[in-house]
């Protein structure tokens, strides 16, 4: 009796196709699987944590208001006494180089008075000079005689022995006899940045003039 074998050589055929059917599956589920995963996990990735404490802005306190100062009203500054209020139309350059009953600083105001005075002829033999400064050296004096010279004012020295203070040597401008012409000799000093005292000089005076 005859045996038929080709029928088992079919079932070995379907056999491998079913095998090979499912590794393909398997294999892409592995595929779906991870590509599903990896957008999940960069899904989570991108999403703020609830589990980490964000980072706050610290707080600033507010400063303190600053306290005014406290004043005591016993130690406060008082204003200055009017007393000397009145020096302030004196004379205030060199009175320890004038020679005392000879010579004395005025002021203008007093120069206008005395030209109002009925004996204003008497004292037409004072003069008045302008002093830009005085020096116990006399080559000081020398030196701001030939500055003055340059800028064209023309001055004098006048040495005088000053009681319990020495010898002084005076640079001077003048002598002048009426104030418009003292003034006027002033305005030249002020403009060269020079500043004077008016010295009233009686008609006898124990000095000596050297120009």
């Amino acid at each position: 009796m005859s045996r038929d074998y080709k029928k088992p050589a079919a079932r070995s055929t379907n056999s491998k196709k079913g095998g090979k059917s499912m590794v393909t599956g398997i294999l892409i589920g592995l595929f779906v699987g991870l590509a599903i995963a990896l957008a999940v996990a960069i899904f989570i990735n991108s999403m703020p944590s609830p589990f980490v404490k964000q980072n706050k802005p610290a707080t600033i306190p507010a400063p303190l208001p600053e306290e005014a100062p406290k004043h005591d009203s016993g130690n406060a500054a008082k204003p200055a006494d009017n007393k000397d209020t009145k020096t302030a139309d004196k004379p205030r350059f060199d009175f320890y180089t004038i020679l005392p009953g000879k010579e004395e600083a005025v002021t203008e105001q007093q120069i206008k008075q005395a030209a109002q005075q009925p004996n204003a002829a008497e004292n037409q033999k004072d003069s008045y000079y302008l002093q830009i400064g005085s020096f116990q050296n006399e080559a000081d004096a020398d030196n701001l005689k030939a500055k003055l010279a340059l800028l064209g004012v023309e001055t004098s020295i006048q040495t005088a022995t000053i009681p319990d203070k020495g010898i002084w040597h005076r640079v001077r401008v003048g002598p002048y006899s009426t104030l418009p012409e003292l003034n006027r000799a002033r305005a030249t000093l002020t403009q060269n940045g020079l500043q004077s005292s008016l010295i009233k000089v009686h008609d006898t005076q124990a000095n000596s003039t050297r120009n």
